[in-house]
C-alpha cells in the first residue's frame, strides 16, 4: 500500500467515525479538517509533543500532523481570542527568503502589489497570479536591509516554490541578480488576541517599545532570550497580533513561555477557521483559487495603484481589464437563520434560480448566528440584497452583507 493510498484510508476511517457522532460544531470543523487530507507526506511541526501534551485532537492536514481542537472545544477557543489572547502553530505554513538587488523587480513579476514602495520593516499582503489572472497563492511579504521575506500557504508551499524557481532561473538568465532560500529550520507562531501585546512585551529587549510598532511592520529581535526571531505584527484572526518565525529548536521553549501567561491558551486549526470567517478573510483552495481572479474575490485592493498603472505582472491584463469593466460574479459575506449553510450550498435568487456557491460557512461564537461566504452573480452582491440559501434540502431566508462580519481589531499606533 502507498503512502498516499494509506492516508487516504485513515483519513476516510476517520470521517466514517466522525459521520457517526451528533451534528456538533465540534464534529463539522473535524469532518472538514479530515476531509482534506493532505497528498504529500505526513509531517510534524516542532510542537508536535507540545499539542499532544496538552490534549490537542491531531489531524493530517496539509500534509502536515496539527491539533483542529483541544479540550475546551472550539467556541470556547474562539472567544477566548477575541478577548484575551490565544498561540497558533502555524508552523505548516512555507517562508521564503528573496536576496539580490534585483529582488524587487522579479518578485513584482509574479505579485500584484507595490513591493517597490515598502520601507525597511513595512509588510503587506499580496497575491501570486497566474497568467489567466487567477490567483495562485496569497502572501505576506515583509521588507528587511537586504531580503524580503514571505509566508504562503502550507497546501500551496511546493507548488509556489517551484514557480518561483521556474522564473527565477529566467530572471538570472536575463542577468538578474536575485537568489532564494526556503526557511525549512524555522518555525511559526502566531499569538493572536487583544492581550497578545501585553503579552509578547515581556520578552523583548529593553528599549522595545511594542505600542510604536505600526500593524503589518517587522523586527528581527530576541525574543525570550531567542536570538534571530522574526516578529511580524499581522495575523488571520481579525485581531492585534503577532506571527513569529523562531529557529525550530527553540520553538517549544518559545510556545511554552507565552502559554505560562494566564492570558494565554492554545488554539487549533478549527478556531482559526471561524476567527477568519469572522474577519471576512479567504481560505485559499476553498474562497480563492487559480479559477479565480482577485477582482472576483473583493481583493482588487491588493492591486497597487502604480501596478494597476503599469502592469508588469502575471495575469495584469486580465485583471486591469476587469477592474475597468467590472466581473460577472463577485465574493460576498452572507448571514442567515437556522443551521449553517456549508461550502458548496448553492445561492439563488429570491425566484428560485441559482445564482451562485457558498465557499465557508460556520456558526460565529461571537455573533451567535451562522455566517457564510460565497460567489454570487454580480447584480445580487450589494449588500442588502435578499437571496436563498439551499441548506439541507431546504431553501433559507438570507441576506448579502458587508464584510467583515465581526469589526477588526488590528492595532493602530496612538
Amino acid at each position: 500500500m502507498t503512502a498516499k493510498l494509506a492516508r487516504t484510508r485513515r483519513a476516510d476511517l476517520w470521517m466514517m467515525m466522525l459521520r457517526k457522532l451528533p451534528i456538533t460544531e465540534s464534529a463539522r470543523m473535524q469532518r472538514r479538517f479530515f476531509a482534506a487530507a493532505a497528498t504529500a507526506a505526513v509531517r510534524k511541526t516542532a510542537l508536535y509533543d507540545l499539542h499532544v501534551e496538552l490534549g490537542g485532537k491531531m489531524v493530517d492536514f496539509a500534509g502536515w500532523m496539527l491539533p483542529v481542537q483541544y479540550t475546551d472545544g472550539i467556541i470556547k477557543s474562539h472567544l477566548h481570542t477575541r478577548s484575551n489572547a490565544s498561540l497558533f502553530d502555524v508552523s505548516h505554513m512555507g517562508q521564503v527568503r528573496l536576496f539580490g538587488k534585483d529582488r524587487v523587480a522579479y518578485l513584482e513579476g509574479l505579485v500584484v502589489g507595490d513591493i517597490a514602495s515598502l520601507q525597511p520593516t513595512e509588510g503587506r499582503l499580496t497575491l501570486f497570479t497566474n497568467e489567466r489572472g487567477g490567483i495562485k497563492d496569497d502572501s505576506i511579504v515583509t521588507a528587511q536591509e537586504d531580503y524580503l521575506h514571505l509566508v504562503v500557504n502550507a497546501a500551496c508551499t511546493e507548488k509556489d516554490v517551484a514557480h518561483m524557481r521556474e522564473h527565477l532561473a529566467k530572471a538570472k538568465a536575463k542577468g538578474m541578480d536575485v537568489d532564494m532560500t526556503l526557511l525549512e529550520d524555522k518555525s511559526l507562531l502566531a499569538l493572536q488576541g487583544p492581550e497578545s501585546m501585553s503579552t509578547l512585551q515581556r520578552y523583548v529587549p529593553p528599549g522595545t517599545d511594542l505600542t510604536k510598532m505600526p500593524f503589518m511592520t517587522s523586527q528581527v529581535l530576541t525574543v525570550d532570550g531567542i536570538p534571530d526571531c522574526t516578529v511580524t505584527r499581522c495575523g488571520y484572526t481579525g485581531e492585534d497580533g503577532f506571527e513569529i518565525s523562531v529557529p525550530s529548536e527553540h520553538a517549544v521553549k518559545l510556545a511554552s513561555t507565552l502559554l505560562s501567561n494566564e492570558a494565554v491558551q492554545p488554539a487549533a486549526l478549527g478556531a482559526r477557521d471561524s476567527l477568519r470567517l469572522e474577519a471576512g478573510l479567504c481560505l485559499y483552495g476553498h474562497d480563492a483559487d487559480e479559477d479565480t481572479t482577485p477582482v472576483e474575490a473583493a481583493l482588487v485592493w491588493t492591486v497597487g495603484k502604480r501596478r494597476r498603472a503599469e502592469g508588469g505582472f502575471l495575469g495584469a491584463d486580465t485583471i486591469i481589464s476587469q477592474i475597468k469593466n467590472g466581473v460577472s460574479r463577485k465574493r460576498v459575506g452572507l448571514t442567515t437563520t437556522g443551521p449553517p449553510a456549508r461550502e458548496g450550498a448553492d445561492i439563488l435568487s429570491p425566484d428560485g434560480e441559482k445564482i451562485g456557491n457558498v465557499t465557508s460557512g460556520t456558526f460565529s461564537p461571537s455573533l451567535s448566528k451562522p455566517i457564510s461566504m460565497g460567489y454570487v452573480q454580480t447584480p445580487f452582491s450589494k449588500v442588502g440584497t435578499k437571496v436563498l440559501l439551499e441548506v439541507r434540502g431546504k431553501s433559507r431566508e438570507a441576506e448579502v452583507v458587508k464584510m467583515p462580519f465581526v469589526p477588526s481589531s488590528y492595532y493602530k499606533v496612538p
